[in-house]
C-alpha cells in the first residue's frame, strides 16, 4: 500500500472509531487504526493529522445523518444560547463542533466559562434545576501539570463547561487539531450566527418553547441514579442492586432491538418504582413516569410482572388471553426474557448517562426522519 493510501486508510478507520464513539481522542484513534491496518511499525509521517480525521468524521456524519444533522445543529445552537444567557456573568464562549458546524452523533456542546471559583457556576445551574457533575482533571503538558475543571451538564443535549480563571477571558486558545486560534462565539455572536445560518428561526420564540418543555431524560436520570443503593433479594437477583440489573437488561434489549426506542425505554425503566415503593413497584414506577413515556412503553412496564406469571404458567385464563390479544404481546415476552437474563454477577454494562445518551440519540433520529 502506498504511503498516501495508507494515510487515507488510517484516517478513515480512526474516523470510524471516533464517529461510533469507540474512541474519543484523536491520538488513541489513529494509533489503534494504524495497529489494525499495519503489520509493522508505522512512521509518524504516515499517520494522518487530526484535521484529516475530522474531515472523515464529517463525511460519515453527512452520509449517515443527512438532513437530520442540520436540524440537530440548529437545536444544539439554540440550547447553547439558552444556557449562555443563564451563565452570562461568566462570559461564556461557545467553542467546538457546535460553533463550527462540524457536529456528529453524540457531540456535546462545549462552553468556556471564566470564574475564579466553580461554586457560583454550580449555584446558577442549581437555580435552573439542571443536573451536573464536576470533574477536576490533571493534565501534564510540556512537563507542567495543570488541573482543569469541567462541569458536565445533563440536559436535552449534554454540555461540557470548562472553567478558566477570570484573567483568561481574553486569552487566545489554540486548537489541538489545527494549531490555530480556536473559533469561538460570545452570546451576541452566537445570536448573529443563528440569525445568519438559520434564518427560519425566531430566537425568542424558540427559547420560550425550550423553557416550557419538560426534558424526560433529566427525570429518568433522577429516578435511576438512587437505584444503585436499592438492594434486591439475592435468591432472585444475584447480580445485586436494582440499577445494575436495569443496565444489564438495557444492554440485552439493545442487542435485540437497537432501533426500538419505546422497547428500550421499558427495558431501562421497568423497575424504577423499586426506589419508591418496593411493595408495588409497578404502580409506583408508572405514576412517576406518567406523561413522560408513550402508551406502548407504559403497557410493557405495566405488564412485565404478569408476563412472568404467564411464562411460569400461573396466570389465569382470562388474563392470559388478554395479554395474547395485545399487538405488543411478543415484545412483552421479549422484555420478560431479557429481564430474566439480566441477572449476571459481574456482567459488563454501560453507565446511566451512556444509556440515556443512546436513547436521546434515537429520539433525535426518529424526530427528524
Amino acid at each position: 500500500m502506498s504511503d498516501a493510501k495508507l494515510r487515507h486508510a488510517i484516517a478513515f478507520e480512526a474516523a470510524r472509531l471516533m464517529y461510533e464513539r469507540v474512541e474519543s481522542e484523536y491520538f488513541t484513534a489513529k494509533r489503534k487504526a494504524a495497529k489494525r491496518l499495519c503489520r509493522g511499525n508505522v512512521k509518524p509521517s504516515d499517520l494522518p493529522s487530526n484535521a484529516e480525521i475530522r474531515d472523515q468524521i464529517q463525511a460519515f456524519a453527512r452520509v449517515h445523518e443527512g438532513e437530520a444533522r442540520t436540524a440537530n445543529l440548529r437545536e444544539m445552537r439554540l440550547h447553547a444560547l439558552r444556557l449562555m444567557r443563564v451563565l452570562c456573568r461568566f462570559r461564556p464562549r461557545l467553542i467546538g463542533s457546535v460553533m463550527t458546524g462540524h457536529i456528529r452523533k453524540g457531540s456535546d456542546i462545549d462552553l468556556h466559562l471564566f470564574s475564579d471559583h466553580t461554586e457560583p457556576i454550580t449555584s446558577a445551574l442549581d437555580e435552573e434545576g439542571l443536573q451536573y457533575d464536576v470533574e477536576r482533571k490533571q493534565i501534564v503538558k510540556h512537563g507542567e501539570a495543570r488541573v482543569f475543571t469541567h462541569v458536565h451538564v445533563f440536559d436535552v443535549f449534554n454540555f461540557e463547561l470548562t472553567v478558566y480563571p477570570e484573567d483568561k477571558a481574553h486569552y487566545v486558545f489554540t486548537s489541538s487539531i489545527t494549531g490555530k486560534p480556536i473559533e469561538r462565539a460570545s452570546t451576541r455572536e452566537l445570536e448573529e450566527l443563528i440569525a445568519r445560518e438559520h434564518p427560519e428561526v425566531s430566537i425568542d420564540e424558540a427559547l420560550a418553547e425550550q423553557e416550557e418543555a419538560v426534558d424526560p431524560y433529566q427525570l429518568f436520570r433522577l429516578l435511576l441514579l438512587p437505584l444503585e443503593n436499592v438492594k434486591q433479594n439475592p435468591r432472585y437477583h444475584p447480580e445485586g442492586d436494582v440499577l445494575y440489573h436495569l443496565l444489564q437488561v438495557f444492554e440485552l434489549a439493545r442487542e435485540e432491538r437497537p432501533w426500538d426506542e419505546e422497547f428500550l425505554q421499558a427495558a431501562l425503566l421497568h423497575d424504577v418504582g423499586k426506589g419508591i415503593d418496593p411493595y408495588d413497584h409497578v404502580s409506583a414506577g408508572l405514576q412517576a413516569l406518567d406523561g413522560l413515556i408513550t402508551e406502548r412503553t407504559a403497557w410493557l412496564i405495566a405488564n412485565h410482572m404478569l408476563a412472568q406469571e404467564y411464562k411460569a404458567g400461573t396466570l389465569g385464563h382470562r388474563a392470559r388471553k388478554k395479554l395474547e390479544e395485545s399487538r405488543d404481546f411478543e415484545d412483552l415476552m421479549l422484555l420478560r426474557e431479557v429481564d430474566d437474563r439480566g441477572r449476571v454477577p459481574g456482567a459488563t454494562v454501560g453507565t446511566v448517562d451512556e444509556s440515556l445518551d443512546y436513547l436521546k440519540e434515537l429520539d433525535r433520529q426518529n424526530k427528524w426522519k
